[in-house]
């Protein structure tokens, strides 16, 4: 396992994030306490050292076993969670991004984590009725705190990140260090504004569903197994084209799907996949992608595959470039 810095921090993290969604059996399939012990150790053995949960993830349970399986050995993890999310529906102010809800959450979280600090918290979800100004300057208090050591945005607009960073960059209050997004061969669409703006910023960004849902995962594509969470009915046939393009290509590089998939995300400069397990043989399966180079032409099938375009106004920027420029091509510095 290789190694990064966290956004444009001093943090070192693991080029592979393990996602502790499936930490706990409640809400559906997921994976029992003992056996979240076993897949911990086996992320750990492989140089993994970011954990990311949240405070909603199988209503508390995720936390809560997170904290006991980390029990004398914390302080080796970057320990990651999340707040927006409501921690009681019949609550107006049980959810969403304001200084309350994000005190209460924090300390819920830290309580079932069994942890003085969390290393890395993020806002959850964009909170339109919530100034971003309050989120910053709370966020920074809880910095000022000693709570919390770096902060993350998850599934919010590029312009509202971007306003964020810069209200913090004038007011000297902690920026966003990371930033968390679905991206996948079937949903590219972070590329349009979220990819540019968090390498503009110098955002990390962890991938989550980078195999698109399970739909890249294989098992759509095969011939053994049945679908555990979707009915292959249900998936659109484009998707399913593209699963069969990876299905091609692990076949031609010796690999499974889903190690092509995640080696697909993983090629990208500063994006981390986020490795989500039920039992310790996928997670062992998803740590196998670590050893899968694509070559270009591979690359290029699989990106073809998606039928994907960047839209309004990257393309026509793009198209209208001589218009502007003239004959002249500029290298971009």
């Amino acid at each position: 396992m290789r190694y990064t810095t966290f956004g444009r921090t001093g943090l070192r993290v693991s080029e592979l994030v393990l996602g502790a969604m499936t930490f706990g059996e409640q809400g559906g399939v997921g994976a029992p306490p003992a056996e979240c012990r076993r897949i911990l150790d086996v992320y750990a053995e492989a140089g993994g050292n970011v954990v990311d949960t949240a405070i909603n993830y199988r209503g508390g349970a995720s936390e809560e076993i997170l904290g006991e399986v980390l029990a004398g050995r914390r302080d080796r993890f970057v320990v990651a969670s999340k707040y927006t999310v409501t921690r009681d529906a019949t609550d107006p102010n049980g959810g969403g991004n304001h200084r309350k809800n994000l005190r209460l959450s924090l300390e819920t979280s830290l309580r079932r984590l069994r942890t003085d600090h969390l290393d890395i918290y993020w806002v959850h979800i964009w909170d339109r009725h919530t100034p971003i100004e309050e989120t910053m300057r709370a966020l920074d208090d809880a910095v000022t705190a000693g709570k919390v050591l770096y902060v993350g945005v998850s599934d919010t607009p590029a312009w509202v990140v971007s306003r964020g960073n810069t209200l913090a960059e004038w007011r000297g209050w902690t920026p966003f260090a990371g930033l968390q997004v679905p991206y996948s061969l079937v949903n590219r669409d972070a590329e349009r504004e979220l990819l540019p703006m968090a390498g503009a910023y110098g955002l990390t960004v962890t991938a989550w569903s980078p195999l698109g849902g399970g739909v890249l995962s294989g098992k759509y594509t095969g011939d053994g197994g049945a679908p555990t969470r979707l009915s292959r009915d249900s998936i659109s046939e484009r998707d399913l084209s593209i699963a069969a393009a990876v299905q091609q290509v692990a076949g031609e590089l010796g690999a499974t799907p889903a190690q092509v998939a995640l080696a697909w995300v993983r090629q990208h400069s500063g994006v981390l996949p986020m490795i989500g397990a039920r039992t310790v043989e996928q997670l062992r399966e998803n740590l196998g992608c670590l050893d899968v180079t694509l070559p270009p032409e591979a690359t290029a099938r699989l990106e073809t595959a998606t039928g994907f375009s960047l839209g309004f106004p990257a393309d026509f920027i793009a198209q209208t470039s001589s218009w502007v420029l003239g004959s002249h091509d500029l290298v971009s510095p």
